[in-house]
């Protein structure tokens, strides 16, 4: 993993031993860090990697293993005894696709309470949603014995996508997330709702009224090709030209109910290159945490409300 993330922006980890400089190396390359003691040398790998190794087109083509997973995202696996730093772990990717997920049981009882106590850590104070909680059955059955034990996890949803030629999963699935019947939607609890919490450091009106906010109607949306994540929008922002945004949403919404609806985006931010085409803006949705899980929604306004229209 440290490899490709090296060959894909440069940095080298391989030369880098601190967290120090390894948070340092990164804000250079243009990650941001809200809080920088919560990050270490290993999860900014692991980061690196998901962020800008899984998406560029052709680079996990394969069929490849990535391994040397960094020991902080991989809580259940053997330290590699030749560097401690990262863990005795593999993933298979074909076409891009990650195809399966595999390691060397850790069968040391103690080794594996100190690292579900870190994670269960960063879970209480929000570090890490998806750190792994304390499992003290789990310690207590390791400290009664488990032999030598690895273990694999197959997509198997992926490996048909990839015999029968299918751009996307829902081709495969027999019964793909579907939207709620009626009007109504999800009845939400709010008492289940949580939010981030509002930005204390004021921004001045100049530097805000620089945003240039547009309602935009959606004449295309489909799922990216070898992308977990990507959803691409052809926009009409009422310029005349159509405009491309693709948004990390896939996971939320089927491409198909989004069309013909009007959305907001910022449309003046620097394109972005994003598994090989450039992204010209960025949609706008409402985050936030609902019963532990994090709930997105886009921002959908009035139809009524013509291409281009101006925020204020």
């Amino acid at each position: 993993m440290t490899e490709a993330v090296i060959r894909a922006t440069g940095i080298p980890f391989d030369k880098i031993d601190s967290d120090e400089e390894a948070i340092e190396a990164a804000k250079k390359y243009g990650m941001a860090f809200e809080n920088e003691a919560d990050w270490s040398r290993g999860k900014i790998i692991a980061e690196m990697f998901e962020d800008y190794c899984e998406d560029i087109p052709g680079f996990l083509d394969g069929p490849c293993f990535v391994c040397g997973h960094p020991l902080e995202v991989s809580p259940l696996a053997k330290k590699d005894p030749k560097d401690p730093r990262i863990t005795r772990r593999f993933e298979a990717y074909i076409n891009g696709w990650e195809i399966s997920n595999a390691f060397s049981e850790l069968n040391d009882p103690i080794d594996q309470y100190e690292r579900f106590a870190e994670q269960q850590r960063q879970l209480d104070l929000g570090i890490d949603d998806e750190a792994h909680p304390m499992d003290t059955d789990f310690v207590n059955a390791l400290e009664v014995g488990m032999p030598p034990t690895g273990g694999i996890g197959i997509g198997v949803d992926r490996l048909v996508m990839l015999l029968t030629d299918s751009a996307t999963i829902r081709d495969v699935q027999l019964f793909p997330t579907m939207k709620p019947e009626g009007k109504g939607g999800i009845e939400i609890d709010f008492s289940k709702v949580k939010i981030e919490p509002l930005f204390e450091e004021e921004v001045d009106f100049d530097t805000f009224s620089k945003s240039d906010f547009r309602a935009v109607k959606i004449k295309a949306c489909e799922e990216v090709p070898k992308s977990d994540k990507l959803l691409k929008f052809t926009l009409n922002d009422g310029s005349g030209e159509d405009r491309i945004i693709l948004s990390g949403i896939k996971k939320y919404y089927d491409p198909a109910e989004l069309v013909g609806k009007t959305a907001i985006a910022i449309v003046n931010l620097p394109p972005r290159k994003m598994m090989g085409e450039y992204s010209n803006g960025m949609l706008i949705s409402a985050v936030n945490e609902y019963d532990g899980d994090e709930m997105l929604n886009l921002l959908l306004v009035d139809d009524r409300i013509p291409a281009g229209a101006k925020l204020y």
